[in-house]
C-alpha cells in the first residue's frame, strides 16, 4: 500500500495535524495525514469556539501565513465578537461561536482540496528510527511508512485515561480509544515525559432550557470575520449565547460528591490548565465566591445540544446532574453525556528546537498537546510551524522562527522551548512584551510576506495585503497634511467636551485626542469626501486610525524590541559548555547545558537563569 517515501508524516489530525499537514502539502512536501478516525479531522473536543483574548490574534496571524484555521472559523461561525473593545486596539480580541459539525466537516473538504496530501486510518503506535534520525512509522497493523521526516500531533490520545468520579477507562477522547505504544518507545530514546490533565462539561438538550430565566448573550452589531481573504464573509446573521450562575445551593450539592472526585482523593496526579479550572476546582480555590458565571453556548445552527461553559467536571454522573438542575433555567435539564476529566501524557518542550524539531531525533516534530498546551489555536499554530519546517528541512531550505517581537506565535513556540511548562499553557496577550506590535488588525501586514515568501500565502493575498497598507498610509498622511480651521474644528470639539482649539491646525492633532473618534472627524467635510471618493474600506479607516491614535506607542516598541533583537543576533555555538563557566551559577549551568540556546536572547528569558549570569556568558564570548 505504500511503496513510496512519504517527505511529511503527520500523526493525528487535529487543530495542529490538520494545519501541519495542509502546511507541508501546500509547500509542495508529498504528505500522508495518519489518524484514528477520519471522521473526527479537526474535531471541536471542547467548547464549540474559536478565538477569544490573545488566542484570537493567534488565528488571524495563522491565516496572514496562508493557513486554513481562519477560513474555517469564518465558514462555521455562528456568532462574532470582538473581546475587549473597551480597552486599547492591542487587547481586542476576535472570536467565533462555531458550528461544531460544520467546523470538522468545511477542515476536511479543505483538507480533501489540498495537492499532495494523502490520508490513512490507523493507529501509529511506533516510530521508525535509524542513527538519530527518523524515517518513518508503524502502525498497529503492522505497517511501515517510510517518511523523511514525521510530525507527532497526538493531542490527548497518548496513553488517554478518562475519569468520571470513581470510574476510569482507557481514552482518547469520549467514544474514542487511546494511542499506545508511542509513549513508551520515546522514553526508551532518551525523552523525558510527564501527565496533564484537562476536563470537559456536561453536553445538554437545550430543549430543556430555559433560556428566559438567563441572561441572553447576542453578538456583535456589525459582525467581522477572522480571514484576511475576501473569499469568506461577515455573518448577516447569529446565534445568541446565554448566561446564568452557579448558587451556594450548586456548589453544596457538587460538594457531597467531593470524596469520590478523582482530582480530590488521589486518583487524578497531573496539573490541569489553571485558566480553565473544573467548577470543583473553584468553588474550593475560590471559597469565598457564593457564584460562577456559566455560559450556555449552542453547538450549531440547527442542533438542540448546547455546552455549559464553565462547568468543566469529572464529578459522578449522579452529582452533576443533581447541581445542574439547582442551576436558574437548568430546573429541568436533560443531558447527552456528562462531563469528564481525562489524563494524558506530553513530553516537556525543553526538548526541542525553536523549529518544534525534536533536539534528539532528527527530522521528528512535536505540536500540540504533546508540548503540554491546551487550546484549538495554540495547537493550530504549533502544528502549522511544525509542518512548514518539516517542509524546509525536506526541500533543504533555511528553518522558519518567528520572534517575539513578530507573532504571538513566537511568543508562543520561545515561551515552550525557554522556559518548559508543568501546567497545561495558555496564551495571554499579557504574555507577549510587543503586544501593541501584535495586533489582530494587523497580522497580514506582519505575516502575510513570510508566508508568501514560504509558498503558503498566495500572491493575491499578497497584493491584497498591500493595497489595504497603502490606502491606510496614505490616508494617516492625509491626516498629517490636511489642516482644519477652528471654526470647522470646535463644533466636533465642544460635542465630545474637548477642548476647543483657537486657530487652524492639522487634523492628525486633532484627531490624536482619545475621545475623537473616526465618525467625529468624518463630520469634517475633507474627510468624508476622501474616505468617499477613494472607496475605502473599514479595515483601512480602522488601520489609520491605530497608527494616528497609537503611534508614539507603537514607535516606542519598535524601539525597545530592536534593541532586544541585538541579542538576538548573538548566537552561541552548538554544543557549547557552560560548566566551564565557573562564576556562573550552577542553576543557570545547568539549564543552559540542559536547553542549549541557539542565541543570548534566548539564553536571558531561561527561567533561573539571571542577568549576571548573562553578563558572564558575554564576556566569556568577548563581548
Amino acid at each position: 500500500m505504500f511503496n513510496e517515501e512519504y517527505d511529511v508524516i503527520v500523526v493525528g489530525a487535529g487543530h495542529a495535524g490538520s494545519e501541519a499537514a495542509a502546511s507541508a502539502a501546500n509547500m509542495g512536501s508529498k504528505t500522508l495525514l495518519i489518524t484514528m478516525n477520519l471522521q473526527n479531522i479537526a474535531q471541536m473536543s471542547c467548547n464549540p469556539a474559536m478565538g477569544g483574548i490573545a488566542k484570537g490574534q493567534i488565528v488571524r496571524e495563522i491565516d496572514a501565513l496562508g493557513g486554513y484555521s481562519g477560513i474555517v472559523s469564518d465558514t462555521s461561525a455562528i456568532q462574532f465578537k470582538m473581546l475587549n473593545k473597551s480597552k486599547g486596539p492591542a487587547m481586542w480580541s476576535p472570536r467565533v461561536q462555531s458550528d461544531r459539525m460544520r467546523f470538522a466537516e468545511d477542515w476536511r473538504l479543505l483538507l480533501e482540496q489540498t495537492k499532495n496530501l494523502d490520508f490513512y486510518q490507523e493507529m501509529v503506535s511506533g516510530l521508525l528510527v535509524e542513527g538519530g534520525k527518523v524515517c518513518g512509522v508503524t502502525t498497529s497493523l503492522g505497517l511501515k511508512i517510510k517518511s523523511k521526516t514525521v510530525v507527532l500531533t497526538n493531542g490527548t490520545f497518548l496513553n488517554g485515561l478518562i475519569h468520571i468520579g470513581n470510574k476510569n477507562f482507557g481514552g482518547g477522547r469520549a467514544g474514542e480509544r487511546a494511542a499506545t505504544g508511542i509513549t513508551e518507545q520515546l522514553v526508551q530514546l532518551g525523552f523525558e515525559s510527564g501527565r496533564m490533565k484537562t476536563g470537559t462539561p456536561p453536553r445538554v438538550d437545550g430543549r430543556s432550557l430555559d433560556f428566559s430565566k438567563m441572561v441572553e448573550q447576542p453578538g456583535d452589531v456589525s459582525p467581522e470575520k477572522f480571514s484576511y481573504l475576501d473569499t469568506t464573509k461577515p455573518l448577516t446573521h447569529q446565534r445568541s449565547c446565554h448566561m446564568t450562575h452557579t448558587s451556594e445551593i450548586v456548589h453544596d450539592v457538587l460538594r457531597e460528591g467531593f470524596d469520590r472526585s478523582p482530582m480530590f482523593n488521589g486518583r487524578i496526579k497531573s496539573l490541569g490548565p489553571r485558566y480553565c479550572p473544573s467548577i470543583e476546582d473553584k468553588i474550593n480555590r475560590f471559597a469565598d465566591k457564593d457564584r460562577h458565571q456559566l455560559f450556555v453556548e449552542p453547538e450549531g445552527w440547527n442542533t438542540v445540544e448546547y455546552y455549559v461553559n464553565g462547568f468543566s467536571t469529572s464529578l459522578p454522573e449522579d452529582i452533576q446532574f443533581k447541581a445542574m438542575r439547582s442551576i436558574v433555567g437548568f430546573e429541568n435539564v436533560k443531558f447527552f453525556r456528562p462531563g469528564y476529566a481525562i489524563e494524558y501524557d506530553y513530553f516537556p518542550p525543553t526538548q526541542l528546537k525553536h523549529t518544534l524539531e525534536t533536539k534528539l531525533v532528527s527530522g521528528l516534530y512535536f505540536a500540540g498537546q504533546i508540548n503540554g498546551t491546551t487550546g484549538y489555536e495554540e495547537a493550530a499554530s504549533q502544528g502549522l510551524m511544525a509542518g512548514i519546517n518539516a517542509a524546509l528541512k525536506v526541500q533543504e531550505r533555511d528553518p522558519f522562527i518567528l520572534q517575539r517581537n513578530e507573532a504571538y506565535i513566537g511568543v508562543l513556540v520561545d515561551d515552550l522551548i525557554t522556559k518548559g511548562t508543568e501546567e497545561p499553557y495558555r496564551m495571554f496577550t499579557s504574555r507577549a512584551e510587543y503586544r501593541t506590535l501584535l495586533r489582530q488588525d494587523n497580522a497580514d501586514f506582519r505575516l502575510t510576506p513570510k508566508g508568501y515568501d514560504l509558498g503558503l500565502a498566495s500572491e493575491k493575498r499578497l497584493r491584497r495585503m498591500e493595497q489595504k497598507q497603502d490606502e491606510s498610509e496614505k490616508l494617516v498622511q492625509f491626516f498629517r497634511n490636511t489642516s482644519v480651521t477652528a471654526a470647522e474644528a470646535n463644533p466636533v470639539l465642544e460635542a465630545k467636551n474637548s477642548a476647543p482649539v483657537t486657530q487652524q491646525g492639522k487634523m492628525f492633532k486633532i484627531f490624536a485626542r482619545p475621545n475623537i473618534t473616526i465618525d467625529d472627524v468624518r463630520q469634517f467635510e475633507a474627510v468624508e469626501e476622501y474616505i468617499t471618493s477613494n472607496n475605502l474600506d473599514n479595515e483601512v479607516i480602522e488601520q489609520a486610525e491605530i497608527q494616528v491614535k497609537y503611534s508614539g506607542y507603537i514607535d516606542k516598541e519598535k524601539n525597545n524590541a530592536d534593541k532586544l533583537n541585538r541579542l538576538e543576533n548573538l548566537k552561541i555555538p552548538a554544543d557549547f559548555d557552560y560548566s566551564k563557566l565557573q562564576s556562573m551559577s550552577l542553576e543557570a549551568r545547568e539549564k543552559l547545558n540542559k536547553i542549549q540556546p541557539v542565541t543570548v536572547s534566548q539564553a536571558s528569558r531561561i527561567s533561573g537563569v539571571s542577568p549576571s549570569d548573562i553578563s558572564v556568558l558575554l564576556v566569556f564570548m568577548g563581548r
